[in-house]
């Protein structure tokens, strides 16, 4: 037994000696620190876009910001190049968008108490921080000013917030029920409108109020009077610019384009001729609808009428020099 016991002994204290073990015992702080100055990440392969509002471009200088995970690429198509900010939460990245000047990206995530953050587009660094949802963020936006962010939690959330994000403070907040899919603010910052399954939302910012109270106020919200549509999806939303200002466009799922006047009253709508239609978005003289297989739809903001189709992207491996004409896609 004895000698037993002292081989059992021997074992254990070969086993203690092993480098594996030494491994385990280091300090991981030690070894992340060693790691994070050696290793960087060079490019992202793929994408986790489940919509519009997980895609941003900024109109100044061309960039293009998409979330991979827990990384948002911000990729420049004219030098091919990409740039990253990685989210230290390591949640996974859900929607984003550029402010006006495209110096600042603020993002919202999923998982539990989920963060809204601001990041500065040139340092590639978290500037503000705002956390008071729970369960996701849906949608985020700012507002043409800049001077304050929207974010809209998933259904289980059942919040949207207005924020002032330069002095980290809610402004103003209320409960949403329906699953949101995305928000547009008005060109005059005065409201902004969320769109979903069966939901169309107008939302008034009382800015007299909300600068002047410290305390959150309660924000005030009318449905879009949806008519006989009222059983759609609407997945994407995007309020009017110049002469068209007053009205709201959008889109659903079964592929309809949709107008609202400025008392929230569904005013016309038109088909897009498409199996489904993913997002929307206006200038003051086109509107551009994404559909499926690539197809992008243009109309008139000032009546809807339908312009064009533009032809669809070349197949990855085409040699463009060779083609002679642009592919049309029929209407």
């Amino acid at each position: 037994m004895a000698v037993e016991g002292s081989t059992i002994t021997s074992r254990i204290k070969n086993l203690l000696r092993s480098p594996s073990i030494k491994l385990r015992r280091s300090k991981p702080g030690n070894r992340r620190e060693d790691l994070s100055s050696k290793v960087t990440l060079e490019k992202v392969l793929g994408i986790t876009v489940s919509g519009g509002r997980g895609l941003a471009c900024d109109p100044r200088s061309g960039l293009v910001a998409y979330p991979a995970g827990c990384v948002v690429v911000l990729f420049n198509p004219r030098k091919h190049k990409q740039h990253h900010i990685l989210n230290s939460s390591r949640k996974t990245i859900t929607a984003l968008a550029f402010s006006p000047d495209g110096k600042y990206l603020v993002t919202g995530e999923s998982g539990h108490m989920p963060a809204v953050r601001v990041w500065d587009v040139a340092e590639r660094s978290q500037v503000a921080e705002l956390q008071e949802h729970k369960y996701g963020v849906a949608c985020v936006a700012f507002s043409p000013s800049a001077k304050y962010i929207v974010s809209v939690g998933y259904q289980h959330d059942m919040i949207v917030n207005v924020w002032a994000w330069k002095k980290n403070i809610v402004v103003a907040s209320n409960k949403v029920s329906s699953r949101v899919t995305a928000v547009s603010f008005s060109e005059d910052c005065s409201y902004f409108v969320t769109a979903g399954n069966r939901h169309i939302k107008f939302w008034y910012l009382d800015d007299s109020k909300t600068s002047k109270v410290n305390a959150t106020v309660p924000l005030l919200g009318r449905s879009g009077l949806l008519g006989e549509l009222r059983n759609n999806l609407f997945t994407d939303v995007a309020c009017g610019r110049g002469k068209k200002a007053d009205s709201t466009f959008c889109i659903t799922s079964s592929g309809l384009l949709c107008e609202f006047s400025d008392r929230r009253l569904l005013d016309k709508w038109v088909e897009l001729r498409t199996t489904v239609a993913h997002c929307i978005s206006v200038s003051q003289d086109y509107i551009f609808c994404g559909c499926a297989d690539g197809t992008v739809r243009l109309f008139n903001p000032s009546n809807l009428h339908f312009l064009t189709t533009l032809p669809r992207p070349h197949a990855l491996g085409t040699d463009i020099a060779s083609v002679t004409e642009a592919r049309s896609t029929p209407r």
